[in-house]
């Protein structure tokens, strides 16, 4: 496996390799569902291609600096557990060699970012828009694989590479869940031991919403009654059902839909999705 951290030697290990190349682009704190991203993506490419993970915590992403700074990044560890995978490159720049000082260049999604996690943090997905062309512009790959937990990310991405023209194709790999079926996450870790026992009550309202007959509205109803007996309490930061492709809230399921939510528990915000299958 090999590590870059400059440009001019990430373009150069590119122009040097051929085949197929899937890239999973990451923040690092890598736990076993970013792990199954890198084995669909080696699926996808075969043993003749190759599979490249780019670790990088973006800053303009963020919306609360707090967040930016406690954000975990176990390097060492990170680069164990791509090595372990099979991985071929891992790419681990520094925010000042992939923005400028005087940058005045971004990317902007104006339609599926608007609502959802786009409403309540202010610039996120101008970030993620950003700093993934970037890396599709440095990597050149063929195939970058990204996961449904972030559904709304994912559903941006795809709508940025269709506009742009850009020839990646983005594939989605399943949510990974704990035994309890809370969905994995990088910020799990910082979950005080009372916030994780309580954390997997936001799936089980997800599942709640989707099981429950009725229209949207009954159905959020008995995922809010689930949240509040969290404790720690669950401070709802979105809970809504909305289509599938434009990410619009619903009030009757007459088309595939999905149930989304965010949820902090002290200042870890926590996110996750379930498809609803059955319409009435």
């Amino acid at each position: 496996m090999r590590t870059f951290r400059d440009i001019p030697d990430l373009r150069a290990a590119r122009a040097s390799g051929g085949g197929p190349l899937a890239l999973v682009p990451t923040m690092g704190a890598l736990h076993a569902g970013h792990l199954a991203l890198v084995a669909q993506a080696r699926e996808i490419v075969g043993p003749s291609g190759q599979v490249w993970v780019s670790i990088f915590v973006n800053p303009i992403q963020f919306d609360r600096a707090a967040d930016l700074q406690a954000y975990p990044r176990p390097l060492e560890n990170d680069l164990a557990a791509c090595e372990a995978a099979g991985v071929d490159v891992v790419f681990t720049p520094e925010a000042a060699s992939l923005y400028a000082p005087d940058r005045s260049v971004e990317v902007v999604e104006n339609s599926l970012s608007r609502n959802l996690c786009g409403a309540s943090r202010p610039g996120h997905f101008t970030g993620v828009c950003t700093v993934v062309l970037k890396l599709f512009n440095l990597v050149q790959p063929n195939t970058a694989v990204f996961g449904k937990k972030d559904f709304q990310q994912l559903a941006i991405i795809r709508r940025m590479v269709r506009d742009l023209d850009i020839p990646v194709s983005i594939h989605a790999a399943e949510t990974l869940r704990e035994p309890d079926g809370l969905a994995m996450s990088s910020r799990n870790v910082r979950l005080s031991p009372a916030a994780r026992a309580a954390a997997p009550l936001v799936y089980q309202a997800l599942l709640a919403a989707r099981d429950t007959p009725g229209p949207p509205a009954a159905r959020l109803r008995a995922a809010r009654a689930l949240l509040a007996q969290a404790s720690p309490p669950a401070q709802i930061d979105y809970l809504e059902i909305v289509d599938c492709e434009s990410l619009q809230p619903l009030e009757k399921l007459d088309r595939p839909a999905l149930v989304v939510a965010a949820v902090f528990f002290a200042d870890v915000r926590l996110i996750d999705n379930v498809q609803i299958d059955a319409l009435s």
